[in-house]
Order: C-alpha cells, then sequence, then structure tokens
C-alpha cells in the first residue's frame, strides 16, 4: 500500500520575494462556505454574532480578524475562515466544508497594487479598496476572491487546482513591476 502524503497547494512554489514585495502560502485553518436559507439572513446574522463574535458580512466587505474571518463570496454566500461553523448556523444555512479546495497566498508590499493592476479590472488602491474590503473577480484568467487584509497586503485565493498557475502570474507580474523601478 502506498504511504500518501499531505501537501498544501502551493508546496514547492512558495514563498517568493521579489523586488521587496513577498509572496507566501497561507493556511487558515478551516474554511466553510455558508449559504443563508430564504429570509433567514437576519437569523444567521445573529447567530453568527452568538457564535463567532462577528457579523454576516454585507457586499464586498468582510467581518472578523485573521484566523476567524467571514468574507462576502458572491450572492447570498459567504466564507468562513478559521473556525469551524458552531452547529446551530445549520438552522439559517447551508454549511459546506470547502476546506482543500482553495489555495490562499498572501500578497505584501508597498507595489502589491501594482502588481495585481496588471492581472484583475478592478480598481484596488487604498483610497478605493480598503482593509476589510474584499471581492471575487476574474485574476487574468482564474477566478479570485481578493481581501485587503492590511494597508500593505492582500489575501487572495483560487480554486487549488489553479495553485501553480496563480503562483505563475503572480511572479511574472511581480517582476515586471520591480523591473520598472
Amino acid at each position: 500500500m502506498a504511504d500518501l502524503i499531505s501537501k498544501s497547494p502551493c508546496d514547492g512554489l512558495l514563498p517568493v520575494t521579489v523586488g521587496g514585495m513577498k509572496l507566501i502560502e497561507e493556511h487558515p485553518g478551516q474554511m466553510w462556505s455558508i449559504a443563508p436559507f430564504k429570509g433567514q439572513q437576519k437569523a444567521l446574522d445573529e447567530a453568527l454574532q452568538a457564535a463567532h463574535g462577528m457579523g454576516l458580512p454585507t457586499a464586498n466587505l468582510a467581518t472578523g480578524k485573521a484566523g476567524n474571518r467571514a468574507l462576502w463570496f458572491g450572492r447570498d454566500m459567504v466564507m468562513l475562515i478559521g473556525p469551524e461553523p458552531d452547529r446551530r448556523l445549520a438552522d439559517h444555512a447551508a454549511l459546506t466544508d470547502q476546506s482543500d479546495a482553495w489555495a490562499v497566498v498572501k500578497l505584501e508590499g508597498e507595489r502589491g497594487e501594482d502588481v495585481l493592476a496588471r492581472l484583475v479590472p478592478v480598481d484596488l488602491r487604498p483610497q478605493v479598496f480598503k482593509r476589510g474590503h474584499t471581492l471575487r473577480t476574474e485574476l487574468k484568467h482564474m477566478m479570485a476572491s481578493i481581501t485587503r487584509i492590511g494597508a500593505q497586503s492582500f489575501q487572495i485565493m483560487v480554486f487549488r487546482s489553479m495553485a501553480r498557475t496563480l503562483v505563475h502570474d503572480l511572479k511574472t507580474a511581480m517582476e515586471a513591476v520591480a523591473a520598472r523601478g
């Protein structure tokens, strides 16, 4: 019988440092999609607040903090990152474990917006896309979730199967930005 070895999505690909910018893999813990049942948004918000200390995020926002964060993930969809969801949330929403489905990386550095400007069709400048803002968008040719988690840092998530492509595209953009000085 073969011995199976668990590997992270970006195993052997990261970290990468280019021109003062860093790209590292994050291991956020559990990830659960939460889809509220019809008419249950308010009750779900209250249950999430009681169980995890954060409310249900509205469109393009995140609530909570590292290790216990909820991201708006599209219409009637939230991604809970960090803790296992309290069982009472299932009274108000469909819960699905997504823990192994996503590659999660952090891009850090003062030119991170310039890197992402080469890859995404949205304005991520800090005056527009503030800390705690999140969105689902195309990153080059794949769908991604991007959240500003600090003044000069972004959390980027893509499907696990796209991890190698994500790292390649980000590294290429980092090199191009660094080359411009």
